[in-house]
């Protein structure tokens, strides 16, 4: 059989409500050469039944025990036919040009694996106001740079909108005290992979109270710290001893207060207050921004949680001569 130009995998668990929608907004895509599997994680409801009555060969549904999100996802790239594998999520609904333009984007981007730009929305379809701020960020980086240098901030390609080379899909995702879709995506570009963003609005994420992204501590915004602070060992951090720091407000203690006890040593914090500058913050000097040296191959780790700070400050580095994603990393 000729292998389908796309194999989507879809992971559900107990999602009868939503599972055919879902579904068929992926067999409704205007490209028709895919295969979609199905994986059934167990679910106690009537979940498996309702893709039983979805008439389209293009549809495989694999039963397995409740082995979680990750299982059921790496047994869906086991299953897959197609060299390109794409993510679906049993309560969100794909446009039908998605999978199309975003295949087409990977062939002609040289990129290993692609996203697109989200609609966050309720069931409903409102917009959900507390994730405005991250459906904004996560749609404004589009460029292959600008994702690598930002993916410390948070998860930079909404995973459900996920479409990659096999070869992404087959470092597995990982169980952990941690987002496992963060985890991939931190190693996937970690080790040299290219991502890139359809820059048009090709998906509905639905936001619900029973999504696992508000349910399971492994998205908690402690979870995302433990795995963008491990990466950022293995990563820009490896074989460093020095660092410098941005921020000594609220979001930036807790970082420097990591730093210290990785043992790094941290040269100065950059700091706009008045009132801070001059000052010590855990022994460690405060400085001015117009102070900042120029970048010398010391890492400099920004954490500033105030709305429009990152822009602000990342426009006063490029001046300085500092390259996001090189020498400095946003990490809130």
């Amino acid at each position: 059989m000729t292998p389908p130009r796309v194999s989507v995998v879809l992971p559900v668990r107990d999602a009868a409500a939503t599972v055919e929608r879902a579904a068929r907004s992926i067999l409704d895509s205007t490209l028709r050469e895919l295969e979609l599997i199905v994986i059934d994680d167990g679910s106690a409801d009537n979940s498996a039944a309702i893709v039983r009555q979805i008439s389209d060969p293009r549809l495989r549904l694999v039963q397995q025990d409740a082995l979680g999100v990750c299982a059921a996802t790496n047994r869906g790239t086991d299953e897959a036919r197609s060299p390109v594998i794409a993510r679906m999520d049993a309560d969100d609904f794909s446009h039908p040009a998605r999978l199309e333009k975003q295949l087409s984007l990977l062939h002609h981007s040289g990129a290993n694996m692609v996203g697109c730009r989200v609609r966050i929305v309720d069931a409903l379809g409102r917009a959900v106001g507390s994730m405005q701020r991250y459906e904004q960020w996560s749609n404004s980086l589009t460029e292959p740079g600008r994702i690598a240098a930002m993916r410390f901030v948070e998860l930079p390609i909404v995973n459900p909108t996920l479409l990659a080379k096999r070869e992404v899909f087959e470092l597995g995702f990982r169980d952990g005290a941690w987002p496992e879709d963060y985890d991939l995506c931190l190693r996937t570009l970690g080790e040299g992979h290219t991502a890139a963003k359809v820059p048009e609005v090709l998906f509905d994420w639905i936001d619900s109270g029973d999504r696992l992204t508000r349910t399971d501590e492994r998205y908690s915004p402690e979870a995302f710290d433990r795995c963008r602070r491990a990466h950022l060992l293995d990563g820009p951090l490896a074989e460093k001893t020095e660092v410098d720091m941005w921020g000594a407000g609220q979001a930036g203690k807790p970082w420097l207060r990591w730093l210290l006890a990785e043992g790094f040593n941290v040269r100065h914090v950059v700091e706009v207050s008045p009132k801070k500058i001059g000052t010590k913050i855990h022994d460690t000097p405060i400085i001015a921004d117009t102070e900042l040296p120029p970048p010398d191959g010391t890492p400099l780790i920004i954490a500033v949680g105030a709305a429009g700070a990152r822009e602000l400050i990342e426009a006063d580095l490029t001046k300085k001569g500092y390259i996001p994603g090189k020498d400095a990393w946003f990490v809130c």
